[in-house]
């Protein structure tokens, strides 16, 4: 019945996107459009009169900005946002802003074709409003958004150099993780070990991710480089569509980039980060799965818990999708797990301990 059906509103200043949207939606069992608009002048009003579960939003419209609209609009009518970006610096700027401000997710608009590009899309549109729709919605980060920085974990035992060039932390998220992680960096001292992420999201984007969170962080944030040693009070995001995994040069880590298949369907994949730091980091690492739909990086989180790692994953209320650490808790991949304000500390306080073992010895 319809009623038990995702009810969708397609706001988009594109008659041709409107529609191609319309039809990709349309023609799932398990979501229809209940209305479109233009502008979101025009979509304020048909969000009160139809109710919609969940949103797609265009970026750049006429009368007001989507960025604009969907500040007001979560701060008002929360609901569920899947922005559709244009896969341009701008496009993937606006995007990453959009989540800052509560979007869920994002899809690109083709740039030929622009018909057969978009039904192409169909699995991921579909996928990403079914993920919307199941989404958590949480507060929107009013310090990321001001660029206030966020109180960062002390801890003089991190002085101990040694302990950052032998430790590592990796992490890995999807879905909401773009925030996740940047409340996880933020938090973090200067003198943090290496640290190795493995985010899903697509080509153009991871860039402007790194950029974006090198600015708000204390440590120096990229994207990682085939052949780059992993240096302590540095981050190496993976770039869209290439795997990044960890390998050793004498005594030093080094990052690995490569585009291997796709694992679990992703490229990169969280289980081909964490299974290569199993290998070769060992107990040496620390591992944290945050939120994302599957259960990518679970079975890598637990075979780094086997090789001796310490891996947190995050806890269900403070999760957008509690999918991949949901599985990962499921089969005891987890030594902890956390809310997402704490992992910062968590993280640091198991690398304290260590340190101090360290001194002792």
């Amino acid at each position: 019945m319809s009623t038990n059906k995702i009810r969708v509103i397609c706001v988009d200043d594109s008659a041709l996107i409107r529609s191609l949207m319309t039809e990709i939606i349309n023609s799932q069992p398990d979501m229809e459009v209940v209305a479109t608009a233009s502008d979101p002048l025009i979509a304020r009003d048909q969000v009160k009169r139809h109710n919609p579960d969940v949103m797609t939003l265009d970026v750049e419209m006429p009368r007001m900005d989507g960025l604009e609209f969907l500040e007001k609009l979560m701060r008002l009518r929360p609901m569920p946002v899947v922005m559709v970006s244009s896969l341009t610096e701008r496009g993937s700027e606006a995007a990453l802003r959009a989540l800052e401000l509560g979007a869920i997710d994002f899809v690109t608009k083709p740039r030929l074709g622009i018909r057969d590009g978009l039904l192409a899309y169909t699995d991921l549109i579909a996928g990403k409003i079914r993920i919307a729709a199941a989404a958590q919605l949480l507060p929107a980060k009013r310090a990321a958004v001001s660029g206030k920085p966020a109180a960062v974990v002390e801890t003089a035992l991190l002085n101990n150099s040694r302990l950052s060039t032998e430790k590592l932390l990796v992490i890995g998220a999807s879905t909401g993780g773009t925030e996740a992680i940047r409340e996880v960096l933020q938090s973090l001292p200067p003198d943090s070990p290496g640290i190795m992420i493995a985010q899903h999201m697509p080509a153009g984007f991871t860039r402007s991710f790194a950029q974006r969170l090198n600015g708000l962080c204390r440590i120096a944030v990229s994207e990682a480089v085939n052949g780059e040693r992993i240096l302590p009070g540095h981050a190496y995001i993976a770039p869209g569509e290439f795997h990044l995994s960890l390998v050793r040069s004498g005594a030093n880590f080094v990052a690995q980039v490569d585009q291997d298949e796709p694992v679990n369907r992703h490229r990169p994949s969280i289980d081909v980060l964490f299974d290569s730091v199993a290998r070769h980091a060992g107990r040496n690492a620390v591992g944290v799965l945050l939120t994302g739909m599957g259960r990518d990086g679970a079975e890598g989180l637990l075979r780094m818990r086997a090789a001796g790692a310490h891996t947190l994953a995050q806890d269900e209320a403070s999760c957008v999708v509690f999918g991949m650490p949901r599985e990962a808790i499921a089969i005891g991949a987890a030594s902890a797990v956390a809310p997402l304000k704490e992992i910062s500390q968590r993280v640091m306080a198991h690398l304290s301990s260590l340190a101090e073992q360290s001194t002792r010895s």
